[in-house]
């Protein structure tokens, strides 16, 4: 399993601690398609800016009793048509991508009972979500399709860098459906969910087991912000195709049920060469002259963005950030450009007030080249009344304080012995690498030595420093992903809260991730 270990593109022996110069520029230097092969499709490129943005359905209950409500959705295959005149085969939460689009109100109990339809196992993770362990979506804890149950449980599953491992005891395997519990004991946020199946999150997200998933409470009601249908969920990713148009990726195993894996050109990471917005290529959205609300997820396998709004004449409208991953901010910032690694969103508002009626805006991606710096376009179709605004603060926001960490842990993402590693070890499913206790709060240190997107399960945090400077103004608020890049060192405060029990952080870069770069925490 050579081409498993491979690593491209890093200098051994630069110190970890060295610190990188911070603003867009060094993010700009570190960043984008110079740090990746660029997977080419095999069809000719759409054109741009013809397709309008699509809206993915909500999930509808299928029963609402008390303090709860119930979904059901199922994964299965579907064909869809994201390259204009071809169908593309995608494995979908109800056949679809993204999947529907789930909202929630925090304190009120979400249940979802999820069918795998499919051939090969999944296990669903809520990014963000504070949730017991058993609804986490561990990567071992599998929902394998009906019947299926006795064959993935004798013929075992893989289990990092190539070695194959045992089902027993460290897998908990789940036949046709499984329910899982969100308590949604949290503050308004955008949340998203995907695959997490060991080994093949990396594929099987690519092939379309993504979606959205809103958080709604009290606070968040009270403001004036855009809402309706100027409230606009954006899933930003790319993927390559096939002549055929369905998805091409470079895996050793098209079906995900052989050796997992990756070719060696792409070991630092998946990019495609299309890039879809809520599963479209380089659409067109028709916007009011007003307010209006944009909801950004990075839901890319390894690609980074940086992100511009840029006018017809020449100039750029700014964003107004009002949340990231955990919800709201404290106060507003205004923002020119927005950084985003996979797996980070930001909440922000954008005012097309004063963009003449007929004009357009163009959502850019400095890090990228050719018709990839390209995101998608606004179309100012009206003008419209608009009675909203972006009050100058936010939320009762309750900020950490360094005096408050009851320990201090490091966690070293980085290359070793030919695996990919935290603090020089790969991925065990019985190797705990800390135990906080909760309610809690503890400083936690992240060093690289490439780029990697480190999320936590269950426990948000606040940026405390990068490479000893202050955060950068993008880093602000409750997060649950963080980007470290090459050879820098960014501190957080973690606060444990909600439930105990076994928890993961891992690089969100998906090849990454299933290359093994992921390790275990005990909440006590």
């Amino acid at each position: 399993m050579t081409s498993r270990r491979r690593f491209l593109g890093v200098t051994a022996g630069v110190t970890a601690g060295l610190a990188l110069p911070v603003g867009a520029a060094a993010y700009e230097k570190w960043s984008g398609e110079r740090t990746g092969t660029v997977l080419s499709s095999r069809i000719r490129p759409p054109r741009q800016f013809a397709v309008p943005l699509p809206v993915p359905p909500r999930a509808r209950p299928t029963r609402t009793t008390g303090g709860t409500d119930q979904y059901e959705i199922t994964q299965r295959h579907g064909a869809v048509e994201i390259i204009p005149g071809l169908r593309t085969a995608v494995w979908g939460y109800d056949g679809i991508f993204p999947g529907p689009t789930f909202t929630a109100r925090s304190g009120r109990r979400t249940r979802v009972r999820v069918l795998n339809k499919l051939s090969v196992p999944t296990s669903l993770h809520l990014h963000g979500g504070v949730t017991p362990p058993h609804s986490d979506g561990y990567p071992t804890d599998v929902l394998v399709p009906v019947r299926c149950g006795a064959e993935f449980r004798t013929r075992g599953m893989t289990h990092g860098m190539g070695r194959m491992h045992a089902p027993a005891p460290d897998w908990t395997v789940s036949e046709g459906y499984k329910t899982y519990e969100y308590p949604m004991n949290q503050r308004a946020a955008t949340l998203w969910y995907h695959d997490h199946r060991m080994d093949f999150s990396a594929p099987q997200v690519w092939r379309g087991l993504a979606g959205m998933f809103l958080v709604h409470d009290h606070e968040e009601d009270a403001l004036p912000l855009p809402g309706g249908e100027r409230d606009i969920p954006l899933m930003i990713c790319d993927r390559s195709f096939e002549k055929d148009g369905s998805f091409r990726y470079p895996g050793h195993s098209p079906t995900c049920t052989g050796t997992p894996g990756v070719e060696d050109a792409y070991m630092d990471g998946v990019l495609g060469d299309v890039q879809l917005v809520n599963g479209a290529p380089w659409p067109e959205a028709e916007v009011s002259a007003n307010r209006h609300r944009l909801r950004l997820l990075n839901a890319s396998n390894a690609r980074r963005y940086h992100l511009v709004l840029r006018r017809e004449d020449g100039g750029t409208l700014p964003f107004v950030q009002i949340g990231g991953d955990g919800g709201l901010l404290a106060a507003p910032q205004s923002l020119n450009g927005i950084p985003m690694a996979p797996g980070e969103r930001f909440d922000v508002v954008v005012d097309f007030t004063d963009c003449p009626v007929g004009s357009h805006v163009t959502l850019g991606n400095t890090l990228a080249d050719g018709r990839m710096c390209q995101v998608m376009r606004f179309r100012v179709a009206r003008k419209e009344k608009d009675t909203s605004h972006v009050p100058a603060r936010l939320s009762r926001y309750a900020a950490l304080h360094p005096a408050s960490a009851v320990a201090t842990r490091h966690f070293d993402f980085r290359r070793s012995d030919d695996a990919w590693t935290i603090n020089g070890r790969p991925f065990s499913t019985s190797e705990i690498l800390a135990r906080p206790r909760l309610d809690t709060v503890e400083r936690w240190r992240f060093t690289s030595d490439f780029h990697h997107p480190v999320h936590l399960h269950l426990a948000h945090f606040q940026v405390l420093s990068r490479g000893g400077r202050a955060p950068e103004p993008t880093d602000a608020g409750w997060k649950d992903t963080v980007d470290v890049r090459p050879y820098e060192v960014v501190d957080v405060l973690v606060r444990f809260r909600g439930h105990r029990g076994r928890y993961m952080l891992h690089c969100h870069n998906l090849e990454h991730e299933d290359m093994a770069m992921m390790a275990n925490f005990q909440v006590i």
